[in-house]
C-alpha cells in the first residue's frame, strides 16, 4: 500500500536522492546542467533549494518515504518566486534564468498551484507514485478553487498529463521546446 505524506525537513535527503537520479534525462535539466561529472551536484543543489523554498508551505508531498516527490508551490497572488540562487557558474545560471523567464512569461496572472516537480526514483517508476502525490496538490488547488498549473519540457509527459485532465494552455521554443498546462477552472 503506498503512504503519501506531507514532507518534512528531515526528507530533504532522500527527496534529492529520489529527484537527481528521476530527472537524470529530463531536457530540461540537462539544458541546465548538461555536464556528467557535475550533473548530481549541481540538480542537488537545484532540488534541495526548491525543496527548502516550499517544505515549510506544506506543499512538498511524498510517497512512500520519498520514493516520489511533488513539489508544489501554492497560490500567492502571481507567479511563483524565480531563481534558486545556487553557488554554480555563472553560464549555468545564465541558463536557469533564461528558462525561468521564458516559463514566467507564460504562467497566467490569477492565483494558482504550481507543480514546479514531480518525479519518481528510477527504482519505483510504473507504480503510478507520481499520480498518488500529484492529486494530493490537486486536492488542494480544488480545496481554495484555484487552478493548478505546470510546465514540462518531456513531450511525451504531455500526453501523460492531458490523460490526467491537464490541458496545454501555452507553449515555446525558446530557449527550449516546453508545454504549460492547466488543470482546474479556479474562482
Amino acid at each position: 500500500m503506498t503512504t503519501i505524506a506531507l514532507a518534512t525537513p528531515s526528507d530533504r535527503t532522500r527527496v534529492i536522492s529520489s529527484l537527481v537520479p528521476a530527472f537524470e534525462k529530463d531536457p530540461v535539466l540537462r539544458w541546465l546542467f548538461p555536464g556528467d561529472a557535475t550533473y548530481p551536484r549541481y540538480a542537488a543543489a537545484f532540488f534541495g533549494r526548491l525543496f527548502d523554498k516550499r517544505v515549510g508551505r506544506d506543499s512538498v508531498w511524498i510517497a512512500d518515504g520519498g520514493n516520489a516527490v511533488a513539489i508544489w508551490e501554492p497560490p500567492a497572488g502571481g507567479v511563483p518566486a524565480a531563481h534558486y540562487e545556487l553557488d554554480v557558474p555563472a553560464d549555468v545560471s545564465a541558463r536557469v534564468d533564461a528558462y525561468d523567464h521564458a516559463v514566467h512569461a507564460l504562467l497566467p496572472a490569477e492565483p494558482y498551484w504550481y507543480l514546479g516537480v514531480l518525479g519518481t526514483h528510477p527504482d519505483h517508476r510504473g507504480r503510478r507514485l507520481g499520480h498518488a502525490v500529484m492529486a494530493e496538490g490537486l486536492r488542494r488547488a480544488a480545496e481554495d478553487g484555484a487552478p493548478a498549473i505546470l510546465e514540462t519540457a518531456t513531450e511525451g509527459n504531455v500526453g501523460m498529463y492531458e490523460r490526467a485532465g491537464w490541458k496545454v494552455i501555452a507553449s515555446a521554443t525558446d530557449p527550449l521546446p516546453f508545454w504549460v498546462l492547466r488543470q482546474g477552472q479556479g474562482r
